[in-house]
Order: structure tokens, then sequence, then C-alpha cells
């Protein structure tokens, strides 16, 4: 069987083929859970921050490794256009208003804070300097290689075995199951478990339509970046307020 050829852009890479997508998939998709779990559950300590890293580490380099090596990839420059960054900050705004409006209905009312302030304090979230500077991580850089790795590299992975709106559950899918299990360590609500994974799977599934349409990360990585502030700043009301 012949694989299809596929074309995705990052902000300087173009993929021309697709070799292999399922042990793409097999290699990669793995190593998220893996590294959240030997964290916070099987390993807390110096053990499973050890593997934990090397977990981050394969996530960033397997994709380039494999793009180069297996794809045979050839370098372009993409920048964003100004339909990308405005459907980006529309899609962003949006979940913005989704996430605050569902912790101020909902959310305040079933998050245990004085465990989930615990929580906190066992991953070494033990200031509003440390939190502060883990949030302007995650929402800047944290999402821009999340939408590198899930949207760029799985996504590609996922519209080769399953073309069109399948690719985009699919990697909705995959997206969510680590986010599943750092969520259960920091609730043991499992509305709010189940609720939280729902929203994860509906902002990946967003993201993976905005890799579809314009076959850029810049869109997802903008509204990624607004969904990442709202959380951060549910986060601090959590934490702090």
């Amino acid at each position: 069987m012949t694989n299809k050829v596929t074309t995705g852009e990052f902000p300087m890479l173009k993929t021309h083929s697709g070799k292999h997508p399922l042990l793409a998939l097999l290699l990669l998709v793995p190593a998220g859970s893996i590294g959240i779990a030997m964290a916070l559950y099987i390993a807390p300590g110096s053990l499973g921050q050890a593997v934990s890293l090397f977990c981050k580490v394969w996530l960033l380099a397997l994709p380039l490794a494999w793009f180069f090596w297996v794809d045979r990839g050839k370098l372009r420059i993409s920048w964003p256009k100004g339909q990308e960054l405005l459907t980006g900050t529309i899609l962003g705004l949006l979940m913005f208003g989704i996430i605050l409006g569902a912790y101020w209905l909902f959310g305040q009312h079933w998050i245990d804070q004085t465990d989930l302030r615990t929580k906190a304090q066992e991953v070494g979230i033990t200031s509003a300097y440390i939190y502060l500077l883990g949030a302007m991580y995650w929402t800047l850089i944290n999402a821009f290689l999340e939408e590198y790795i899930w949207r760029w590299f799985v996504w590609s992975k996922c519209q080769i075995l399953i073309p069109g709106l399948g690719s985009v559950l699919l990697c909705a899918l995959l997206f969510t199951l680590h986010h599943i299990i750092a969520l259960t360590f920091y609730t043991q609500d499992w509305l709010v478990v189940i609720l939280g994974s729902l929203g994860v799977f509906m902002a990946g599934a967003v993201w993976s339509w905005c890799y579809l349409t314009y076959r850029s990360i810049w869109s997802g990585y903008v509204s990624h970046i607004l969904a990442d502030l709202a959380i951060a700043f549910v986060g601090w009301q959590l934490l702090f307020a």
C-alpha cells in the first residue's frame, strides 16, 4: 500500500511525504501520558521528573527527526497571514469567554480549592511568583510547542490515516489523553475531569480544524494563547485570590 503524499507547513518547514504514519503516532503519542504519569503518580520525585524530562525532549525531538530523516522534508518559510491571525483571535476570544464563563458559573462551586492548593504545592507551585513564571511559559511557549507537536506533526499523520474531518477528531482525541491524567491529579471530582476533558477535546478539534484549513500553526497558536491565558487567570483565582 502506498502512503499518500501530504503537505503541511510549520513556520519554516514543509512536509513532502508521510511514511509510516501509524508508527510515528505510536512512537510519539504515549510519551505525553507516560511523562505525566511518572511525574505525578508512579514515581514522584527525582526518577519521575527525570522520566518526564526525557519524555518532553522526546516529544520535541521526534517530530523534527522524523521530518528530516523519514519524510525527507525541506525547509520553507511560512509567515502568518492576516486571515489566519483574525481567525485565531476570534476563536481565542470565544474560548476565553467560555472558559471564564464556565468557571464563574460552575467551576468555582465544584472545585475544591484546599485540595487544589495542596496539589499545587506538591508540584512546586509555592508562590505567586513561581506561578506567574509558569503561566507565562505555558501561555506563550508551551502553546507554541503543543501546536508544533499535536497539529503540525500528529495531525499530519492522522490526516494520512483518516483524511478530512476524521483526522480532526482523531488528533483531538490523542491530544486529550495526557490531559485527562493531569486533570485527575488536581481534582478527584469526576464531573470536573469529564467536563475539563471535553473542553480540551473541543479545543483540540478547533485547533486541528485550523490546521486543516490553513495548513499552518499560526491561527491555532493565537487562539491557544488566549485559551491558556483564561486558564491561567482561573488558576490564579483558585490558588491566590
